[in-house]
């Protein structure tokens, strides 16, 4: 029960954050549209920097971590890939754009605002599920820029290898393994201090830009589609539990997959629908409405699903 206690606080304490966004759009001192400018801060400075950060924190290079960085990079690709195949079975009605929507939303989540801050919470920086995450997190924004932009669009000329592979995250990523091997934090430290600052605001401004959301629409609202309902437990339960699943049973025949692997997929799958959701419906012509609804919807039924996941997959370990 302590897990679970442990986990419940620090997602209310994330859920506690959105309220000023919340009440600010709410008293009309803001609109939730502003909110697009703080989304782009984090998407281009908040998220690199708490991922160039944690590279230079969290990474101690040995063979140990080399197996886990090779394990965490296959077992991300191999269950992104199966998500894709087996989202097809779960969204078969509607039209395209809206099949699409509701496989993007079940397939990707929200580790760059939420899962890597949450976890470095839970776990602390230097924790090897951090590292496990920060890996799959670079992983899912490649797989986004491509799978995830032909699942909204239904359109494969979208899909940018250039922008799969010039992506913020993965070129924070590779900078922050590259001032890691030359210790910048021994040479330089004013640098780290620098990307700490930046990474500090990813937190509280990702629950602002919710809160926003929130408060730009009605809040019941979210909750009279059944078909958020359903993403939300395909996402929320339905994905988790397969991946932690499946990992149980590899476990038995690959030493590699060990309880860091299964701690860090957990939170990389287990997290509400991904923010990019909405923004790229804007930019491809996608499902937007169902985008915002399947992500906020998600996003407040995580208080309840993620706690209680996490303890009953703890008390397995």
């Amino acid at each position: 029960m302590d897990s679970f206690i442990i986990m419940l606080k620090n997602v209310l304490l994330f859920v506690a954050l959105a309220v000023p966004g919340f009440t600010l759009v709410k008293t009309k001192l803001l609109k939730s549209e502003q909110s697009g400018g703080l989304s782009t801060f984090l998407m281009y400075v908040g998220v690199p920097f708490l991922v160039l950060y944690s590279a230079i924190n969290s990474i101690s290079f040995d063979k140990a971590l080399l197996s886990l960085l090779l394990t965490s990079t296959i077992l991300c690709i191999v269950f992104l890939f199966a998500l894709y195949f087996l989202s097809a079975f779960v969204a078969k009605k509607g039209d395209e754009q809206k099949r699409g929507m509701i496989r993007f939303c079940t397939i990707f989540a929200n580790n760059g605002f939420l899962g890597i801050p949450l976890s470095i919470a839970v776990f602390g920086a230097s924790s090897p599920a951090v590292t496990v995450l920060i890996v799959m997190n670079v992983i899912n924004n490649i797989m986004m820029y491509t799978m995830g932009i032909y699942l909204v669009s239904g359109d494969k000329t979208t899909m940018s290898l250039k922008k799969a592979f010039l992506n913020p995250v993965l070129i924070a990523f590779c900078i922050g393994v590259a001032l890691n091997l030359i210790n910048v934090s021994k040479y330089l430290p004013e640098a780290v201090t620098f990307a700490e600052h930046f990474s500090n605001t990813v937190t509280p401004l990702a629950m602002t830009v919710l809160g926003m959301k929130m408060g730009g629409i009605s809040f019941l609202s979210l909750f009279r589609s059944v078909k958020t309902y359903y993403v939300s437990f395909l996402k929320l339960v339905a994905v988790p539990v397969f991946i932690v699943g499946v990992l149980f049973v590899l476990r038995l025949f690959i030493p590699a997959v060990n309880d860091d692997v299964i701690l860090g997929s957990f939170i990389a799958f287990a997290m509400p629908t991904a923010g990019l959701s909405s923004l790229f419906a804007d930019h491809y012509g996608g499902d937007t409405e169902n985008a915002v609804a399947f992500t906020l919807g998600s996003t407040v039924l995580s208080v309840v699903a993620i706690p209680l996941l996490y303890w009953a997959l703890t008390a397995l370990l």
